[in-house]
């Protein structure tokens, strides 16, 4: 096989797949607090809006963070891995 496509595959593999998750569940209880926050201040106009943004923030964090997959999932395919 190729070196460099078991290059590409390793650091995948090893690296950007596990820091990829890590990354996601953070940006994905990011959303879940500004969900509570949103909840519990129903009654305060200033919380609600800081659990819209927590929410907003976890969204495009998770967005971010799956686009980022695609494009080293279609670095890996070009390279042939």
């Amino acid at each position: 096989m190729n070196p460099v496509a078991d290059f590409i595959i390793a650091v995948q593999d090893e690296i950007l797949s596990p820091l990829i998750t890590l990354i996601a569940l953070a940006a994905f209880l990011l959303f879940i607090w500004g969900v509570i926050e949103f909840i519990q201040n129903a009654g305060d106009e200033a919380k609600r809006s800081d659990g819209k943004k927590h929410m907003i923030w976890g969204l495009i964090g998770l967005a971010i963070l799956f686009g980022a997959n695609a494009i080293i999932a279609l670095l890996a395919a070009t390279v042939g891995a």
